[in-house]
């Protein structure tokens, strides 16, 4: 490939890594170190390992139609469009409303915010407004632009932490970090919770497709198959790639030290951030926290972006219209609304939105899984733009895995 024609198809990938390392990684990566060690590493590789074909065909479909997995929805079956919106209506305020909760941790932090408890909701919805302007003023351009320097930044500075983490060792006896150390019945629930946005939800897959089409108006280059695959990659596996990173980080710095990550959003940015200064140096705290700040603010902009953004499309496609801008802007005016309400009625509990949310799209990401499959493979794309028989296999694989762990968890819900 090019480089210049790398330049002009750059973007989709790194936005989508950049709103991946949010919650998934900061917040259940984390934890997920802080509290079991080592022994959620093999469901974090396979959450990436088998979402992996449904995000990647998010892109190979755009390339190939310059149309949208919303579009292809359609295509195969008016019903499918009909269940997206609804998937999308379930989960869009829940989601908006938990990456904000944890934006304005870091916030809060970077600031040295103290709030009274009455007023703890104010600074999430500032972020959801900020979001909602950023949005409303830039779309895309300013989208593309803003990501691609604040994921930078949290890239470098996760890697170096993390390396200099591994340097010093853990902080308790090695022989604690058994990979299949901590692991009970009681711990599924958190495990579900971490693969559901492990990198991110699955109908972020539609986001990506999205991105792409709206990359190539921007840029004015159409890329092939193969170069828009391969630029998705690249951001998709650097996501994948840090989330092990925060579990290192999790699990060396406070895994049986007797020290944890408590559940407020405030206290656990500030944890997470010392996390990073305890290695790199008491002067980096405010790079540090700016730069955990900064990440979920992309995070924020990013899911408010791409729910408005596949919102308002498949609607259009489901009327059979053109879609309009006021279209964008009204979903962005909802979402910011929703998840305002959302935040004040789960102020009071941050593990539980949290969970609450990834679980809803655990749940969700099977049926995501299937739509995507049934539509790379169908006749609206060439065998030539298809993937090969062994990324067919996996994402066969995935939806198996997605649908076992989604019965697992509705039997230790509601049978157990």
């Amino acid at each position: 490939m090019k480089i210049k024609h790398f330049l002009q198809t750059l973007g989709p990938g790194i936005l989508f890594a950049s709103t991946a390392i949010g919650v998934s990684h900061l917040v259940q990566s984390t934890r997920a170190g802080a509290e079991y060690g080592f022994g959620l590493v093999g469901f974090i590789i396979a959450a990436n390992l088998f979402k992996w074909p449904f995000f990647e065909f998010g892109s190979r479909y755009a390339s190939a139609t310059g149309e949208s997995l919303i579009d292809g929805y359609q295509k195969i079956s008016p019903w499918f469009s009909r269940l997206f919106l609804g998937i999308n209506l379930v989960s869009m305020f829940f989601v908006n409303a938990a990456v904000s909760l944890v934006a304005a941790g870091f916030l809060q932090n970077l600031f040295n915010i103290e709030m009274a408890p009455a007023y703890f909701f104010v600074p999430s919805i500032l972020l959801l407004l900020t979001s909602f302007l950023f949005l409303a003023l830039g779309r895309y351009s300013l989208l593309d632009s803003g990501i691609k320097i604040i994921g930078s930044f949290m890239v470098v500075t996760t890697l170096l932490a993390f390396f200099i983490a591994l340097a010093n060792g853990p902080k308790a006896p090695t022989q604690n970090f058994s990979i299949f150390a901590q692991l009970t019945p009681h711990s599924l629930p958190f495990v579900i919770a971490l693969m559901g946005w492990m990198p991110t939800a699955i109908d972020a897959s539609t986001w990506n497709s999205l991105w792409t089409i709206a990359r190539i108006k921007q840029s004015g280059y159409k890329p092939t198959v193969k170069e828009s695959v391969f630029e998705f990659n690249i951001g998709y596996w650097i996501s994948a790639i840090l989330s092990i990173c925060f579990v290192v980080l999790g699990a060396f710095l406070l895994f049986n030290t007797g020290n944890t990550l408590p559940d407020n959003n405030v206290a656990f940015a500030t944890g997470v951030v010392n996390l990073y200064a305890t290695q790199l140096g008491s002067w980096t705290f405010l790079i540090i926290a700016a730069a955990g700040f900064s990440i979920m603010l992309g995070t924020c902009i990013g899911a408010m972006d791409g729910y408005a953004r596949s919102t308002a499309r498949v609607i259009a496609v489901m009327r059979n219209q053109e879609e309009k801008k006021s279209d964008y802007l009204l979903w962005l005016v909802l979402i910011t609304f929703g998840g305002m309400l959302v935040i004040t009625f789960f102020m009071a509990s941050f593990n539980q939105l949290i969970g609450l949310a990834t679980t809803i799209s655990f749940l969700i990401a099977p049926i995501i899984a299937i739509l995507n499959y049934k539509l790379i493979f169908s006749q609206h794309l060439t065998k030539k733009q298809q993937p090969g028989e062994a990324m067919r296999w996996l994402s066969i694989a995935g939806i198996g895995f997605l649908f076992l762990f989604s019965f697992v968890l509705i039997y230790f819900n509601w049978f157990k």
